[in-house]
């Protein structure tokens, strides 16, 4: 197994992107290479870096050119002062690191971790892995990247950067002019080309915005004016701007369509023949890889931006700094018929790679061999302790643990009202070893008015979004398995929401293999669930006392209609234990009701059994070698292995550890 350590940081456009892309393709491209991607600003400095990152967002939302001019007093300094971090913090928990993964190739995003890293392999006669640059300015090289250390091997997004670490004395050799590396979902072309605007071909345009404000609700008002244009308004995840939108645009809704977050841009950069947006670095070199011309909204920035230039440069788009220059823009753009269009598209079919991050995995591949071919050199030494990772079997196959196996089946993601993407959660939960999660986000019921305004503010999954979440989950599901050996379920959380806690009821479906429709009868979503395989479970169906929320408490007051046909309860959720569940001897499971980080620490599942879905679904079903734990994490920030807490098992069979069981909770307690 080859071992791949990316350093990435959240500061600036591309790092944290180009970082999570490389890793999907090199995951894609082989099933023996584990990837660790760590953000090390954000894990050795915590909150201070949350308030930085918070504030370089801010400024370049709402003062692009006061960052300009920051930039430029940065790029001056020196790497060792770079953005007033306490470098030897960074110093410390990166040899740790390094030690600890034993990496056979160690790429990095920032510049300051190739000084960092060369300080600590100062004494040593060189360092014992393949060492990666991935550079993701273009039209040359900033001050960071010009004062880094060197490093083996250097990928440029174009030759502009090329041409400037050659002239710092870098070989042409170690440099690797592959483009930026997109996901490689871009390198998927549809069958059919998009024809040029004009005529019968309605405009297509796709708008996103991040943020609210006057200038951009301008540019949105005089856009819509022209009843030829079709427009697709993207909001990312703020979900009041989302509501705001969808109620404001009604009256347009036969040529509008407002979206919040979603992981299907590549498609939608296809399918439209202008993007209009934000001076965002990773947009735009999406945007290439798609053919998908782009206007650049900078309201009031008083000076081109870097992605500005790259557009104009190249002449594959416009800059547009008034709300009326956008309008202007793309009239420009379809005028006799769409001559500057068909030009822009004909200028991107020229620098467009879509392929970028495979080839630069390609490469990092062939340089984790040349790593273990020169195995010997001197080196940091591996931990006693540090778990060989073999090559994981398939989910069908049949694995005996020699623990109880860790579970939770109730988890919300950026679908619905959670904080992570899908992506995160995976890499969340898998560092911590689970062994089976279940992604269950919020269907509302849309005849429900309640359910209604659920989805106009974001904080429920749009009908209309359930393919892109099943195959989420299910590319998800492969890649959890291939790099933690964790099972991943797709499940959902049907809201039943009514007016009063008494008629309002939340399902969990888990293990789903296909959507069901939300407005559905408790009754027969519960039959559409058993008829997939999966299993119905009343989530949090009594009264909570230690998280705010609505309770839901429609199926606890009909359990004599509902016990027969549901699998199991929540005996515990998040922080709360429901007594009555188990004085009624009801099937149980404990969740985490999971929505951002530190709700992890909460009641959980054990099972014991084989490491299937079919096995877990069974004792479930059952009912026999359950248990609930509360999860804490061991000093190391991770949960070590055969290290559950607050244990209690629902049969009186013996333990795996061959200790007696308790019920899960007496009446009393």
């Amino acid at each position: 197994m080859k071992t791949v350590l990316t350093l990435s940081a959240s500061f600036g456009d591309g790092h944290a992107a180009a970082a999570r892309n490389l890793s999907e393709a090199l995951e894609s491209l082989s099933g023996e290479v584990r990837v660790e991607v760590f953000d090390l600003f954000e894990s050795s400095y915590g909150a201070f870096h949350s308030m930085a990152r918070k504030a370089y967002s801010k400024v370049i939302r709402l003062a692009p050119s006061l960052w300009g001019g920051l930039s430029t007093l940065r790029d001056r300094s020196a790497l060792r002062d770079y953005a007033g971090f306490n470098v030897a913090r960074l110093q410390r928990d990166l040899g740790h690191l390094l030690q600890d993964t034993q990496p056979d190739t160690v790429i990095v995003t920032h510049p300051l971790y190739t000084t960092l890293i060369r300080d600590l392999y100062r004494d040593h006669a060189e360092h014992p892995f393949r060492f990666i640059s991935l550079v993701t300015d273009c039209g040359g090289l900033s001050a960071p990247w010009l004062e880094a250390a060197p490093t083996d091997v250097y990928f440029v997004v174009d030759s502009a950067a090329a041409g400037a670490l050659r002239a710092r004395g870098i070989r042409g050799e170690q440099i690797k002019t592959l483009g930026f590396p997109v996901s490689p979902q871009f390198c998927h072309r549809p069958e059919l080309p998009l024809p040029a605007p004009g005529g019968e071909n309605r405009c297509r345009l796709l708008c996103l915005i991040d943020s609210p404000g006057k200038k951009p609700g301008k540019a949105l008002k005089r856009l819509l004016d022209h009843p030829e244009y079709h427009l697709t308004v993207v909001v990312g995840r703020n979900a009041c701007l989302k509501a705001g939108l969808t109620e404001r645009l009604r009256a347009h809704s036969d040529r509008v369509q407002v979206l919040g977050w979603t992981n299907q841009m590549p498609s939608l950069l296809r399918s439209h023949h202008l993007l209009i947006g934000p001076p965002n670095q990773t947009l735009i070199q999406e945007a290439i890889a798609a053919q998908c011309p782009m206007i650049v909204c900078q309201f009031g920035s008083g000076q081109k931006s870097a992605s500005g230039r790259t557009l104009t440069e190249l002449e594959i788009g416009a800059v547009a700094e008034k709300p009326a220059e956008v309008v202007e823009r793309v009239k420009q753009a379809c005028r006799r018929e769409a001559k500057v269009w068909r030009r822009w598209r004909e200028n991107l079919s020229k620098v467009s790679r879509p392929d970028a991050a495979l080839r630069m995995a390609e490469v990092v591949l062939r340089e984790c061999d040349h790593t273990s071919q020169n195995s010997g050199r001197a080196g940091l030494a591996r931990g006693a302790n540090q778990p060989v990772h073999e090559k994981a079997p398939g989910p069908g196959v049949s694995t005996h643990p020699t623990r109880p196996l860790l579970c939770d089946f109730h988890i919300h993601t950026s679908y619905s009202d959670g904080k992570l993407s899908v992506a995160e959660v995976i890499d969340f939960y898998g560092h911590r070893q689970f062994d089976c999660i279940c992604i269950t986000d919020h269907l509302a019921d849309s005849r429900r008015l309640i359910g209604k305004l659920g989805k106009l503010s974001r904080l429920t999954l749009n009908p209309g979004q359930l393919p892109e979440y099943f195959e989420t989950i299910e590319r998800e599901r492969r890649r959890a398995w291939r790099k933690y050996s964790m099972l991943v379920m797709t499940g959902l959380e049907f809201n039943k929401d009514g007016l009063t806690q008494k008629a309002s009821a939340h399902l969990l479906g888990i293990d789903l293999q296909a959507p069901i429709l939300d407005c559905l009868d408790l009754p027969e979503t519960i039959d559409q669930i058993h008829a997939q395989g999966g299993l119905a479970v009343a989530s949090h169906p009594h009264i909570m006392k230690s998280e705010w929320g609505k309770n839901t408490l429609y199926l606890w007051e009909h359990q004599e209609r509902f016990a027969p046909l549901l699998d199991a309860w929540e005996i515990a959720n998040r922080n709360n234990v429901f007594n009555p569940v188990s004085a009624k001897r009801l099937p149980y499971l404990a969740n985490s009701d999971f929505h951002k980080p530190k709700h992890i620490y909460s009641w959980k599942t054990l099972v014991s059994c084989e490491k299937t879905p079919a096995a877990i679904k069974e004792c479930i079903r059952k009912n026999e070698r359950i248990a609930i734990t509360l999860y804490r994490e061991a000093e190391s920030g991770l949960r070590q292995a055969g290290e559950p807490a607050n244990v209690s098992w629902s049969s009186e069979e013996p333990s795996p550890n061959g200790a007696g069981m308790v019920s899960p909770l007496s009446p009393a307690a």
